[in-house]
């Protein structure tokens, strides 16, 4: 079970590395975007934009 937290964090954290790259290597400001909503999904996960949140309360 060690193993696999191991290796999760391992792939979440070489995600968060490509996606970084791709949002600062992004020039068209429209992909610029979507590639910036991505590094936030990266980062907070699926949850961390609030049009991606499904139950999200006002």
């Amino acid at each position: 079970m060690a193993q696999r937290d191991v290796e999760a964090e391992a792939a979440a954290r070489d995600n968060l590395k490509a996606t970084y790259r791709r949002f600062m290597a992004e020039a068209d400001a429209e992909r610029k975007g979507e590639a910036g909503k991505d590094l936030l999904r990266a980062i907070f996960g699926k949850d961390g934009i609030a049009e991606d949140a499904e139950d999200l309360i006002l």
